[in-house]
């Protein structure tokens, strides 16, 4: 063992650029994650973590570049490695107490070399090793400490002198199996009997728990099934009955209901069921080097990116960096879009994609309600989201004024300072106007008796200038100008 005698230099790893936060965009996101890797497994199961750092993520979730078994960790990535945007809520629905999520490991003989032993099994429960020296059980902790390596498999180091002695171990534990993980743990519920509520239903707890609003609801490899996107898009709308939000869905590319050619995208989020004013749809899946991510994670991260550059206030996605290498197939088989084929066929119908020009960029404008809406409200993913964002600053601002008395200085109150809001984003470019007033015809005596107050707001948020055109002819006249005689 060395002897440290004298001064010394060590090194850390650079630490990273803050991320850039932002709410507008605030990203909910079920799936499963590694969290054999956490302190406590178990407390990291269908609670909502509000994560601010990579760092954080690990921390009360773990982190595994296997993005198959452990879906989660893409939009960690994607948010924190490739964006840096910050806060972003997971929610974990793989859970060590329940038995479809876990497998038994049979004991195997492992040997020891300076006093540890590697053990190879993968995504281990450490609380769930057997160490046996012959027919001796060993106590952890005191005969020996065990932790997970970065590949992966289990380090355990002998502490008492009487299991250094060993030259082999047998041991046996339980692992995570992400396998068992199903659609209907995603999709959630509530227990008759308990009230707790899993999976996507706890939607509801984001703001009591948090104080924060919903901005995009994702679940990166589950909802491209059809059961998943139907819950998603049903969480949208009157989330703790008042908030509305967005959910991205990923069309498949594999399967029965797959898309594996662009042609095939329209009837895919046909079966998928991707009809939602509230949705965004997106094909194919996307890749950073070897790193392949569901659209979602990649897309909700550059959208919550840049309503973070823009102020905090929603932001049109469409034909922004992208900070991907390739567009593939779940299987990595690359996908080469051009500009027609992708305005044609997919944003035609409804579906972001991205196309590479001079870098990749997101691709698509509208709503997966669309072609079957064409109010622009419903139809521009940008407008609903600043519909849906600002009627929930609205009510959050608000809600200090109900049950004080209906008199004209309460309503005046709210009148101009909404207003004042308003005008503050018309003169910062968000909206072509933005006012709300109070009417009459719209307060009948019988619902001011009621106690009930109505307002109304005319906003008009700039609709993406999708199609720009510029009409060129030849002009005679300056040639004859110019070449003409006197």
């Amino acid at each position: 063992m060395a002897y440290p005698h004298g001064v010394y230099n060590s090194e850390v790893d650079t630490s990273l650029t803050s991320p850039i936060q932002g709410s507008a965009g605030l990203q909910v996101i079920f799936g499963t994650a590694p969290i054999h890797l956490t302190k406590d497994p178990a407390a990291a199961v269908n609670a909502p973590v509000l994560c601010y750092s990579f760092a954080e993520c690990q921390q009360a979730l773990g982190y595994f570049d296997d993005f198959k078994a452990f879906t989660l960790c893409q939009s960690m990535d994607a948010c924190f490695r490739v964006f840096n945007v910050a806060p972003i809520i997971l929610v974990n629905v793989l859970d060590p107490g329940n038995p479809a999520h876990t497998k038994e490991n049979a004991a195997e003989d492992c040997s020891v070399s300076d006093g540890q032993a590697v053990y190879r099994a993968d995504y281990v429960l450490l609380d769930t090793l057997v160490v046996q020296d012959g027919e001796n059980t060993l106590k952890r902790d005191t005969d020996y400490i065990a932790a997970h390596a970065k590949d992966g498999s289990v380090l355990i180091t002998l502490l008492s002198e009487e299991a250094k002695g060993a030259a082999q171990l047998s041991v046996s534990s339980k692992s995570l199996d992400p396998a068992g993980a199903t659609q209907a743990d995603v999709v959630g519920g509530v227990d008759a009997q308990t009230g707790k509520e899993t999976g996507l239903e706890l939607v509801r707890q984001i703001y009591p728990k948090l104080g924060m609003t919903p901005g995009l609801l994702l679940a990166p490899g589950w909802s491209q099934f059809p059961v998943v996107a139907a819950a998603l898009q049903a969480k949208t709308e009157s989330i703790n009955g008042v908030y509305n939000c967005t959910c991205l869905l990923d069309i498949p590319t594999e399967g029965e209901n797959g898309a594996k050619v662009y042609t095939q995208v329209k009837e895919a989020k046909e079966k998928l069921g991707a009809t939602s004013n509230h949705a965004g749809a997106l094909w194919p899946l996307v890749a950073v080097g070897d790193k392949v991510y569901y659209y979602s994670a990649m897309f909700a991260a550059l959208q919550a990116y840049t309503d973070a550059q823009n102020s905090d206030v929603p932001e049109n996605a469409s034909n922004q960096d992208l900070r991907i290498t390739a567009t593939v197939l779940a299987d990595g088989t690359p996908v080469v879009l051009d500009q027609q084929q992708a305005n044609d066929v997919l944003n035609a119908n409804g579906v972001i994609t991205a196309i590479n020009a001079n870098g990749f960029k997101a691709w698509g404008n509208s709503t997966a309600a669309y072609p079957s809406t064409t109010d622009p409200k419903d139809r521009w993913l940008r407008v609903r989201r600043f519909f849906d964002w600002d009627g929930n600053n609205f009510i959050r601002t608000y809600l200090q004024k109900v049950d004080k008395p209906g008199n004209k200085r309460l309503i005046q109150s709210i009148v101009d300072s909404q207003n004042i809001v308003g005008n503050g984003y018309v003169a910062r470019g968000y909206c072509a106007g933005y006012r709300l007033e109070f009417r009459s015809e719209e307060n009948p005596v019988t619902n001011l008796l009621n106690g009930h107050l109505t307002v109304h707001t005319f906003l008009a948020p700039y609709i993406p200038a999708e199609f720009i055109e510029n009409i060129r002819e030849y002009d005679v006249d300056a040639l004859e100008s110019a070449l003409g005689g006197d």
